[in-house]
């Protein structure tokens, strides 16, 4: 979202790509497969893609796994199919692929739409994919 000065407020740009359902910032959940600009490995330019998000921080940050048409050469992924979405989809005429070796932390800012919501025990497949150190940790209660 951009944001213009007028003399006396500011008024919202909202930005959007075809197909995707435009949401405000912090509105995102564990499971939501968004459109983000993101680097992949952390080499190259920015590209607008979809992305899984894993965790949504309270402090707006998103952890992410981003999707691509083919599978990682170098790490491990898991098949996405329209099938794993409980709302919504990815336009997939074949299966797409998480990069759960790609995990990073992106800005709600960095979100230009909404594409849909995955499945449960897909995100949980996910989540199991990724490496130990981006691995959610799970709340444990303490013993007294």
């Amino acid at each position: 979202m951009l944001f213009r000065a007028t003399p006396y407020r500011y008024t919202a740009i909202l930005l959007s790509v075809p197909g995707s359902t435009s949401m405000h910032m912090g509105q995102y959940a564990s499971g939501d497969v968004v459109l983000a600009s993101v680097r992949v490995g952390g080499i190259g330019g920015r590209k607008v893609r979809p992305v899984v998000v894993v965790i949504a921080g309270e402090n707006g940050d998103l952890l992410t796994c981003p999707v691509s048409s083919s599978p990682s050469t170098d790490g491990a992924s898991v098949p996405l199919s329209l099938d794993d979405f409980a709302r919504g989809g990815l336009d997939l005429f074949t299966e797409s692929y998480a990069l759960t070796e790609y995990a990073a932390t992106i800005r709600t800012a960095d979100v230009v739409g909404k594409k849909g919501s995955l499945l449960p025990e897909t995100l949980a497949a996910i989540r199991e994919g990724m490496p130990v150190a981006h691995r959610p940790h799970e709340k444990r209660s303490r013993r007294r």
